[in-house]
C-alpha cells in the first residue's frame, strides 16, 4: 500500500485479514468499514467484518453487548447479495450460537453444507456447534470428517474441530488441532482459553498455567464471570466444568 498509494480494494481485504488474524480486531474492524465504504457490494468483506466484532466479543475487547448484534446485521447483510457463499452462513450461524440460539445456528451450518459438501472448515464450525448442544456422538463424527477433509482457505477450521473435541471432553484430540492452530495464529485469545482448559482436565498444570497467562497477556482485563456468560455450552454442567477447569489454570 505505501508502494502503489493507488492500490485496489483487494489489498484491504487481505490488510483487515490480516489484523484479525493476529488478534488487532479493531484494527481490522476499521479496515473493513473503509473496503466496504470503497466498495458496498464487496461480499469477502462482510464476512470478515462480522467475523472480526464476534471475536473482538469473544476475546472481551469491547464487552458491550451491542457488539455481537453488530456482527448479526453485517453476517445478515452478507446473505441480501446475490450467490451468497458457503462462509457466509458459516459466520452467521456462529453469531447465532454465541447467542445460544442453537436450532438456528445448526440450522446455517447446515446451509452452508449444502453449498459446500467437501469443505473442512464447515464439518469443523458443525461439530463445535453439535459439541455445544451436547450431541457429543454427531459432534466427533463431524470433527473426525473435517480432519479427513482439506480446506480451500487456510487452517483456520482447526479452532473449532480443537473447540468440539474439547466440549466433547476428548481432551487430548483437542491437544493437537489447538497446538497446530496457535503455532500459526498465537494471538487468538479464545484458542489460548481452550487450551488452558485442556491442560487443566489433563493434569496438565504448568502448561495450563502458561495458557492462562497467555490469556492475560492479550486482555489483563479478562474476567472469567464474562466468560461464563458469553460461552455457548448449553448443558450447565458442562459449564460449569469448563470454567472450574480454567480457575484451576489460574484466571479469575
Amino acid at each position: 500500500m505505501r508502494l502503489n498509494p493507488y492500490y485496489p480494494p483487494g489489498y484491504l481485504i487481505e490488510l483487515g485479514y490480516a489484523y484479525r488474524m493476529t488478534g488487532r480486531y479493531t484494527e481490522a474492524i476499521s479496515t473493513l468499514k473503509e473496503l466496504i465504504r470503497r466498495s458496498p457490494t464487496f461480499l469477502h468483506a462482510y464476512n470478515n467484518l462480522a467475523a472480526s466484532y464476534l471475536w473482538q466479543w469473544r476475546s472481551q475487547q469491547r464487552p458491550e453487548d451491542q457488539r455481537l448484534e453488530e456482527a448479526l446485521a453485517t453476517a445478515q447483510q452478507a446473505l441480501t447479495f446475490k450467490d451468497p457463499l458457503d462462509w457466509n452462513y458459516m459466520v452467521l450461524g456462529y453469531i447465532y450460537l454465541y447467542q445460544q440460539q442453537y436450532d438456528q445456528a445448526l440450522a446455517e451450518m447446515e446451509r452452508a453444507a449444502a453449498l459446500a459438501p467437501r469443505e473442512a472448515s464447515i464439518y469443523a464450525a458443525r461439530a463445535e456447534v453439535l459439541s455445544c448442544m451436547s450431541r457429543t456422538k454427531e459432534a466427533l463424527e463431524a470433527a473426525a470428517q473435517a480432519l479427513r477433509l482439506q480446506s480451500k482457505g487456510t487452517d483456520e477450521y482447526l479452532e473449532a474441530v480443537g473447540a468440539a473435541y474439547m466440549v466433547a471432553r476428548h481432551y487430548e484430540e483437542a491437544q493437537v488441532p489447538l497446538q497446530r492452530y496457535l503455532s500459526h495464529y498465537p494471538n487468538i485469545l479464545p484458542v489460548h482459553l481452550m487450551l488452558a482448559v485442556v491442560y487443566s482436565e489433563l493434569g496438565q498444570a504448568a502448561e495450563a498455567q502458561k495458557e492462562a497467562a497467555e490469556v492475560l497477556r492479550l486482555n489483563p482485563n479478562f474476567s472469567l464471570e464474562v466468560h461464563k456468560q458469553r460461552m455457548p455450552i448449553k448443558d450447565p454442567a458442562v459449564l460449569e466444568r469448563h470454567i472450574a477447569a480454567l480457575r484451576k489454570a489460574g484466571l479469575k
